[in-house]
C-alpha cells in the first residue's frame, strides 16, 4: 500500500508507490518525455547519440533521461555511448553505480581498515599476555 507523499515536481498531494515517485500529471508529462527520448534514440542515425546529444535534441532534461536508464526503461545495451555518471566521481559508466576505479579504492581502503583492526587486535592481544615480574623491596 502507497503512503500520503508531496509530488516532488509540483509539490501536489498523492499516494506514493513503489513504482510512482511523481503524481498522475506529472507521471503523464514523464511518459510523454519518454516517448520523446525513445522515438529520437529508435532512429538508426541516432542510436550513437551521447546523453547531451540526447538532451539537445529532444528537449528532456537530463536528470530525467538518467531515471529512465536507471529504470531500466532505456536498454544502455542499445546505444554504445551512452551512459550515466558514477556516483563517487562522476565518470561516465554504462553498468553499476561506481566506476572501476572507484571499486576499486573502496576495496583498497576495506582492505587497509581490515588490516589495521587486525594490527590492533593483535596488539591487544599481546599486551594482555605480557607478565611482568615485581621484586618487593629489600628489608
Amino acid at each position: 500500500m502507497g503512503e500520503l507523499a508531496n509530488c516532488p515536481k509540483c509539490n501536489v498531494l498523492f499516494v506514493q508507490s513503489q513504482f510512482r515517485t511523481v503524481c498522475d500529471k506529472c507521471f503523464k508529462e514523464e511518459e510523454k518525455a519518454y516517448e520523446t527520448v525513445y522515438k529520437f534514440l529508435r532512429k538508426r542515425e541516432n542510436r550513437k547519440a551521447q546523453l547531451d546529444e540526447v538532451v539537445d535534441e529532444t528537449g528532456v532534461s537530463k536528470e530525467l533521461i538518467l531515471k529512465f536508464i536507471r529504470q531500466g526503461r532505456i536498454q544502455l545495451i542499445n546505444f554504445p555511448n551512452l551512459g550515466y555518471p558514477c556516483e563517487k566521481c562522476g565518470k561516465t559508466i554504462r553498468e553499476d553505480r561506481l566506476c572501476e576505479d572507484c571499486k576499486e579504492g573502496i576495496h583498497k581502503q576495506i582492505h587497509q581498515l581490515e588490516q589495521e583492526k587486525m594490527i590492533s587486535d593483535r596488539n591487544k592481544h599481546s599486551a594482555r599476555e605480557t607478565t611482568f615480574y615485581s621484586q618487593s623491596p629489600k628489608k
